[in-house]
């Protein structure tokens, strides 16, 4: 989920730009002026020059078979040219769109003041509520699999207390239970495994079927499977290690 959220994310950020709608008595002289201009924005990354001719054909292209009422215009189009302005970095949009406005030969500057600001809030919330409930899951994880490690302790301590009084050193005890951590850490990831697979293949396939023009589009089920399998393996290790580690080291005192 968080992955995918971070891909959103970025698939919304890269499409935030601010366009500068350039004055109609604009010479072309003071047009290349103010891209000059808005290119020294030490936020700006592009500047994009969209003339008013190329604006309307994408109007009419975007309205289809309606669009045709709009032909008529391109004898005496009322559009602006305009410049497509991206900035280095999404949050930089607003105070980029901002200094812009005071450039002459601006018409006006449109971003999407409030969407802008409303998305980059929801993006963080979102984000911060993946990474809590991740961090939820992985505590739950540790202290399940520590409680397990500490049972099987508790079981065969007698054996332990042997062991020790026979010489056998610290390491030598601690590793069947980091081995057995281990591997409960590996069977642990399977299952959760099984589920994205199975489940992001079938949420892909459900999305991309019923919803082919979705502007945004989920990550493609390989290799993100392989590589979230992959994570969940590698986390299942660490915490199975982590656990055995932390419950030997507290309980059995060896």
């Amino acid at each position: 989920m968080l992955l995918n959220l971070n891909d959103f994310a970025s698939q919304i950020e890269e499409d935030v730009e601010v366009r500068v709608f350039i004055d109609v008595t604009a010479e072309d002289e003071s047009r290349e002026a103010l891209k000059d201009k808005i290119e020294e924005v030490s936020a700006v990354s592009s500047v994009e020059f969209q003339s008013k001719e190329e604006g309307l054909d994408k109007l009419i292209d975007s309205l289809g078979d309606d669009g045709e009422v709009f032909e008529s215009l391109k004898d005496e189009n009322p559009l602006n040219d305009v410049f497509i302005v991206k900035t280095v970095e999404p949050e930089d949009t607003i105070t980029v769109a901002q200094t812009i406005e005071d450039f002459n030969s601006v018409a006006k500057v449109e971003y999407a003041k409030e969407t802008v600001q409303r998305l980059f809030s929801f993006m963080d919330v979102a984000r911060n509520v993946g990474l809590a409930i991740i961090a939820g899951l992985l505590f739950t994880a540790m202290f399940l699999i520590a409680n397990t490690i500490r049972i099987t302790i508790v079981a065969r301590k007698k054996e332990i207390e042997i062991m020790k009084m026979v010489g056998a050193t610290n390491w030598f005890i601690r590793w069947p239970f980091l081995f057995e951590g281990l591997m409960i850490g590996v069977f642990g990831s399977l299952i959760p495994i099984a589920v994205v697979v199975f489940g992001y293949d079938y949420l892909y396939t459900e999305v991309t079927t019923r919803y082919p023009t979705l502007p945004i589009q989920l990550l493609p089920v390989y290799p993100f499977v392989i590589k979230v399998s992959a994570l969940l393996i590698l986390m299942g290790i660490v915490i199975g290690l982590w656990g055995s580690f932390t419950s030997i080291r507290k309980y059995l005192k060896v």
